[in-house]
C-alpha cells in the first residue's frame, strides 16, 4: 500500500512528525514543570502558614524575651543600649578587679596556711562585730588547726548548757561540737553597738555578695578619701566598691595589726587576702573534697565510656549487623 502513496505525501508526513515531536516534548516538560512548581508552591505555602501562625509568633516572642531577661540577669545591662535611670552608675559600687586566687583552678585547693592566718585575722579583728554561726570548732580540725589546738581554743569560751539535775542552766567550757560564739546576744544589741547598723554574719558572705572574694578583698583594701563634690555624712566611711559609696564599717586593717605565728609580714593586702581565703573556705568547707571527688568521677566515667565504646564496637557490632537468612526445609520425599 505504501507504493500507492506519492513521494510528496510521504515527505509532508515526515515533516509534520518532526514539527509535532518538539511540541510533545515541550508539553511534557511544561507538565512536569507545572507539577514541580505546584509542589514547591505548596511547600512554601505550608512554611508561610507555619511562620505566620500564632503559636510560632508566641514561641518566638517568649524565647526572645527570655533570652533578654537572662542576659540582663547575668550581666546587668544589655549590649549597645545605654542605661536610663535616675541614679548614677557609681551608686552600684565600683566593679572589683579579678584577682588570681590560688583555689580558682579546676585542680587547685585552698591554701591552708592562708586559712590559718585568715582565721587569726578574723579572731583578732573581725570577731568583735561579725559572727560566724555556721562554723563549729571541729570544722577547723585537719584544715587549719590540729584537734588539740581547736579543743584548746574552744575551751577558752564559756557556753551555756543545761538544765542540770536541779533544773538550772550552767556555764561550761566549749568543746569541738560547739559553734563559734557570736559577739552579740541578739540583733538589737548588735545594732545598738554599731550606731544602728547590723554587722552581717560572715559564714556565707563570699557566696552572698556579687563578685565574691574579689569584692570583699577590694572592699577591705579600698578605703580612700571621698573625691571632690562627694559628701559623706558623719559616722559613715567612703569606699567606692560599696554600693552607694558610704558604709558604716570603718577601715579595720592596717599594716602590722596582727602578728602572724609563721612570721609572714602582716601588711594590709596580706591580711585581707588571708581573711578572704578563710571566709571563702567558711562559705564552702567541702571545696577541696568536691574537687577530689570530681577528679575521681571523671577518671571513673571516662574509663567506663571507653569500655562501653569497645563493647559496642567489637562485641555488639557484629551481632547487630549480622544477616539472618531463612532457608526453608526442602521436601526430600518428592511430593
Amino acid at each position: 500500500m505504501l507504493s500507492r502513496f506519492p513521494s510528496g505525501a510521504l515527505k509532508q508526513a515526515a515533516s509534520a512528525a518532526k514539527l509535532s515531536s518538539p511540541s510533545l516534548v515541550s508539553s511534557s516538560r511544561s507538565a512536569s514543570v507545572r507539577f514541580a512548581s505546584s509542589s514547591a508552591s505548596s511547600s512554601s505555602n505550608a512554611f508561610e502558614s507555619f511562620m505566620s501562625s500564632r503559636l510560632t509568633l508566641a514561641s518566638a516572642t517568649l524565647f526572645t524575651a527570655g533570652t533578654v531577661a537572662w542576659y540582663a540577669h547575668l550581666y546587668g545591662t544589655l549590649p549597645f543600649i545605654g542605661e536610663v535611670h535616675a541614679s548614677h552608675l557609681s551608686d552600684e559600687g565600683l566593679h572589683p578587679a579579678a584577682y588570681p586566687w590560688p583555689h580558682n583552678g579546676f585542680f587547685d585547693s585552698f591554701d591552708h596556711a592562708s586559712i590559718r592566718r585568715g582565721y587569726q585575722v578574723y579572731r583578732e579583728v573581725c570577731a568583735a562585730c561579725h559572727s560566724l554561726d555556721r562554723i563549729a570548732w571541729r570544722n577547723l580540725v585537719g584544715v587549719s588547726h590540729t584537734a588539740d589546738e581547736a579543743r584548746a581554743m574552744a575551751e577558752e569560751v564559756e557556753y551555756q548548757d543545761g538544765p542540770n539535775d536541779d533544773g538550772e542552766m550552767f556555764q561550761r567550757p566549749g568543746k569541738l561540737a560547739d559553734y563559734m560564739p557570736a559577739p552579740y546576744p541578739n540583733e538589737e544589741a548588735a545594732r545598738a553597738g554599731n550606731a544602728g547598723a547590723l554587722p552581717p554574719d560572715l559564714s556565707l558572705i563570699v557566696k552572698a555578695r556579687h563578685g565574691g572574694s574579689d569584692y570583699i578583698f577590694s572592699l577591705l583594701t579600698g578605703y580612700v578619701d571621698p573625691p571632690a563634690g562627694v559628701e559623706v555624712r558623719e559616722g559613715m566611711n567612703y569606699n567606692p566598691y560599696f554600693p552607694g559609696g558610704a558604709l558604716s564599717m570603718a577601715r579595720v586593717l592596717f599594716d602590722g595589726l596582727v602578728e602572724y605565728d609563721d612570721g609572714t609580714p602582716a601588711t594590709t593586702s596580706q591580711m585581707a587576702k588571708d581573711v578572704v581565703t578563710f571566709l571563702n573556705w567558711a562559705s564552702e568547707p567541702e571545696h577541696d573534697d568536691r574537687k577530689k571527688t570530681g577528679i575521681k568521677a571523671v577518671i571513673l566515667f571516662s574509663t567506663l565510656f571507653v569500655l562501653s565504646v569497645y563493647t559496642k564496637r567489637y562485641k555488639w557490632g557484629p551481632i547487630k549487623n549480622r544477616k539472618i537468612q531463612y532457608n526453608p526445609p526442602t521436601d526430600k520425599t518428592g511430593h
